[in-house]
């Protein structure tokens, strides 16, 4: 935010001064000592630093360093050389150690330090989860110092680790989300499109959601940096036979979409239609995320769908619906447990339903829509809690409707004893 550039400038203004005690190397220790001098009793703190704290301070050490770019290579180098004994360090000088080595990496090429990317990959083997994150984001973010030295190796490496696929997609997005924020990043990014967009649909299918998530999120970044070329092949995917593949193409066109003016809005206003008319498809996990598009460009950007609302919301509606062929039951020992499958499907269809709410009702049908929300009263605790936010907003939008479909309500909860 605003305060940490204004106190990457305080840091780069000090050491300029090259006053004694604001020297590089005085100023370094400064903002190092927090995370190498452990917290004790003696000191008179103890407490932990928080998370963000360590984003913060390597982002000051790589701001430090940029007015004095001679010490680049040697901090990174000293820095590596932690990582590479990480049994001597505790598990918070190690995600500080890759946080700072990945800021400094984003402003200069670190290439010629022997062994960085792969000791930052076996980071990914660590026990703590922040360590495996931080060696992630350090290594995307050098990648974004040297990208023709950095981005085939990740590429190649998502290729050969099934394993560490998901954190290797991490840096891949970090990648393409720090060079798509400039003119400068562009130009760099933009002849590794297609391999990038290659590699990616390569992982459509890969059997974790976690991996497909990362995979639709870049996959929607890339279309915002060249939406008259990717945006069509993206819809081309569509017509792919496999239900995960067109998971992840109507998830990448969630990130497409954004409460801002941007440059895709025009030809998304075209084509989105083709990506949300999804809520017929026969697969339940793809009409889920349809829904959750959908929710998405109401929030972000209603007109984008505004003149869809009639052909869309008849099937919104019927998604709220229990469906009995997405009911099964499961075995487990001597008892029998019933599984909802369309349960997710339902919810993600009323926080729809919700959202239309909250941007206002011009083009809905108030009737129709309390119908569906009455509806709701009888199903999962989750969703009768959007109902019962829902009616409570209908009530002062239009409560001359809500009064007339009471007398309904009460009728059709009357016949429904488990409500």
């Amino acid at each position: 935010g605003s305060a940490l550039i204004c106190t990457h400038d305080l840091f780069q203004s000090l050491v300029q001064t090259n006053l004694p005690g604001l020297e590089y190397h005085s100023l370094l220790k400064k903002l190092m000592d927090p995370v190498l001098v452990p917290p004790t009793a003696s000191s008179g703190c103890t407490d932990q630093l928080h998370k963000q704290a360590f984003h913060s301070l390597a982002r000051c050490v790589a701001a430090l360093t940029q007015q004095c770019p001679n010490e680049a290579i040697p901090l990174a180098t000293q820095l590596l050389d932690d990582l590479q004994n990480p049994s001597s360090i505790s598990d918070a000088q190690l995600i500080f150690n890759l946080l700072a080595i990945g800021e400094i990496g984003r402003h200069f090429s670190l290439s010629s330090i022997p062994g960085l990317p792969q000791t930052i990959i076996e980071c990914f083997s660590a026990g703590s989860e922040d360590v495996k994150t931080a060696a992630s984001h350090a290594l995307g973010a050098i990648s974004v110092g040297n990208l023709q030295t950095f981005l085939p190796l990740i590429l190649n490496e998502i290729e050969a680790q099934p394993k560490r696929q998901y954190l290797l997609l991490h840096s891949l997005k970090e990648v393409i989300s720090s060079l798509s924020i400039s003119a400068n990043g562009l130009s760099q990014l933009l002849p590794s499109v297609p391999s990038i967009w290659e590699q990616l649909f390569k992982h459509c299918e890969c059997p974790e959601e976690g991996s497909r998530n990362v995979v639709a999120e870049c996959l929607g970044k890339l279309v915002l940096v060249k939406p008259e070329d990717l945006l069509p092949r993206l819809q081309e995917a569509l017509k792919s036979e496999s239900p995960l593949i067109r998971t992840v193409v109507v998830s990448a066109v969630k990130f497409t979409i954004s409460d801002k003016p941007q440059p895709i809005d025009v030809l998304l206003k075209q084509n989105i239609g083709k990506f949300l008319f999804l809520l017929r498809d026969p697969e339940p996990s793809v009409r889920r995320v349809a829904l959750v598009a959908f929710n998405s460009a109401v929030h972000n950007k209603p007109s984008l769908v505004r003149d869809l609302l009639p052909t869309l919301l008849p099937w919104l509606y019927s998604e709220t619906k229990v469906k009995n062929e997405l009911i099964r039951e499961v075995e487990m020992g001597p008892f029998k447990h019933t599984v909802d499958d369309g349960l997710d499907i339902r919810k993600a269809a009323f926080e729809c339903m919700y959202t239309l709410l909250e941007q206002g009702l011009e083009r809905v049908d108030v009737m129709q829509f309390l119908d569906h929300v009455q509806a709701g009263l009888c199903d999962h605790y989750d969703i009768k809690m959007l109902t019962y936010l829902m009616t409570a907003r209908l009530a002062v939008i239009c409560p001359d409707a809500v009064i007339l479909s009471a007398f309904g309500a009460f009728d059709f909860l009357s016949q429904k004893d488990h409500c």
